[in-house]
């Protein structure tokens, strides 16, 4: 028999207003799956990760994760279900420390067996300029501090949107490098991404967004790079 997905979303509309964002989006994510939302910017990507998390007014459709409903649940449930979102843009406390930013994870979420001490191991920067004010770091550490505060959260499932936006090269590859061992760790990943290359070098499977619908999905080994590039723009 078949395990049923860790996250369930079948025929899924979301609207901004009069705006609908997602058209009849389903997907699915099983436990210990890295799997990656791909497509261009206003495809619906970020959409769809606050509609899991319960941040947007209007939906039709199901999400269901571990086989519950989340429509109508409170994000403040959500999460302490077991879903972290990593927000785009990271929405750090910029008045507040390292530690105290990463503090909130811990406080909001489950407890498990991620503490402060493998945060520190996956960014040995943090531990150092754990005292210092969250405004004070680099954007790529900023980054680093987002990601710790969800994984503090013990999720079953991260959700990470556009985590390698504007930064350099070197930290995306450092961030990007931790998805194997967080995976390892029992927590499935949902990676939003432009960038393709990037998002499906650590996807079990994928699906490309294109104006709010799924346009291709699949496992990466079993498209050509050239069949992606035509879906993520329509060509």
């Amino acid at each position: 028999m078949t395990a049923s997905p860790l996250l369930s979303i079948e025929n899924l509309s979301v609207y901004h207003g009069q705006f609908r964002a997602l058209t009849n989006v389903s997907i699915t994510l099983g436990a210990g799956e890295v799997v990656s939302i791909i497509g261009a910017n206003g495809a619906g990507k970020s959409s769809l990760l606050k509609t899991i998390v319960g941040q947007v007014d209007r939906t039709e459709g199901a999400i269901r994760f571990e086989g519950a409903d989340l429509r109508g649940t409170h994000t403040a449930d959500i999460v302490r279900s077991g879903v972290a979102l990593v927000p785009e843009g990271r929405r750090l406390f910029p008045s507040l420390t390292v530690e105290e930013n990463l503090e909130i994870g811990w406080e909001v979420g489950r407890r498990g067996d991620i503490g402060f001490d493998d945060v520190y191991r996956f960014f040995p920067v943090l531990k150092e300029k754990r005292r210092q004010l969250s405004r004070e770091l680099s954007g790529g550490q900023q980054q680093m501090v987002a990601v710790g505060r969800a994984l503090l959260a013990n999720p079953k499932l991260m959700l990470c949107d556009e985590i390698s936006l504007g930064l350099a090269p070197t930290i995306i590859k450092d961030l990007y490098q931790i998805i194997p061992t967080v995976r390892d760790r029992g927590i499935s990943i949902l990676v939003v991404e432009q960038d393709i290359s990037r998002s499906l070098a650590v996807a079990d499977r994928f699906y490309c967004l294109l104006e709010g619908r799924v346009n291709l999905s699949g496992r990466p080994a079993d498209v050509t790079h050239d069949t992606v590039v035509k879906h993520y723009f329509g060509l």
